[in-house]
């Protein structure tokens, strides 16, 4: 069972090459307007829920593991209607991210760079309306599947948090993924709508997914909807 006070363990990177000067300034000038307010638990040990009132009125997205921020400031450049939020603890592609929103001078956004879980303790219920995973660490080896974001620990706590019948979206270029995903997402509570090859509408291609295609793996594209409403248990 998910536990918002459990000692955690991170497994992926935080660091990677060296920043270029202009990276270095997007870090140091635009990433505290941007991050959310009391995700942390030194500036809120208490875990109670954090202010959105910057997205009042708006519907609410949530892109886990942005990357380079690609798809991130796509949708938020394609929907300006939309709040937006992207989480991502690698610096290098927060720093990419930040470059990325001075170039499309999109303002629909926030992001939490750390460990997702830390934003899930304290995002209120039932707040998401849509979330996105695209590409994930696959974590190849069957030791570290535990590791994989669709494992209960994970799930259970993004279920919490998306509204009866929001979307998610996840994105992979690795087929036991895909099997993984198909056993553990809906016992956290989702509904598989769709599953294939074709991408959707206003999907925007990440450089990962260029990568895998270049290699050879094709890419999968499933699509749940959190459970409950509309006459659903």
């Amino acid at each position: 069972m998910y536990d918002p006070v459990e000692r955690r363990n991170f497994y992926g990177r935080i660091h990677g090459k060296t920043l270029r000067d202009s990276q270095k300034t997007y870090l140091a000038e635009d990433l505290e307007a941007l991050s959310l307010k009391g995700v942390t638990r030194e500036d809120n040990p208490e875990r109670t829920p954090i202010d959105l009132s910057r997205f009042e009125g708006k519907p609410l997205w949530l892109e886990i593991g942005f990357g380079g921020g690609e798809h991130l400031v796509h949708m938020a450049a394609t929907y300006p209607q939309v709040g937006l939020i992207g989480c991502e603890p690698f610096v290098n592609g927060i720093a990419m991210l930040l470059g990325k929103i001075r170039a499309a001078e999109v303002s629909n956004l926030a992001l939490h760079p750390g460990d997702v879980r830390d934003l899930f303790d304290v995002l209120p219920s039932a707040c998401l309306d849509k979330a996105f995973l695209n590409y994930p660490d696959p974590w190849p080896k069957a030791r570290h599947h535990r590791r994989r974001f669709v494992t209960q620990g994970y799930l259970t706590a993004l279920a919490r948090v998306m509204k009866p019948q929001a979307e998610l979206r996840i994105a992979t270029d690795i087929a036991d993924y895909v099997r993984q995903s198909l056993e553990e997402v809906p016992l956290a509570g989702f509904a598989l709508q769709d599953q294939g090859d074709t991408p959707w509408a206003d999907w925007y291609s990440t450089r990962y997914e260029q990568k895998a295609l270049r290699e050879g793996r094709p890419p999968y594209y499933l699509t749940y909807r959190r459970n409950g409403g509309a006459g659903e248990v």
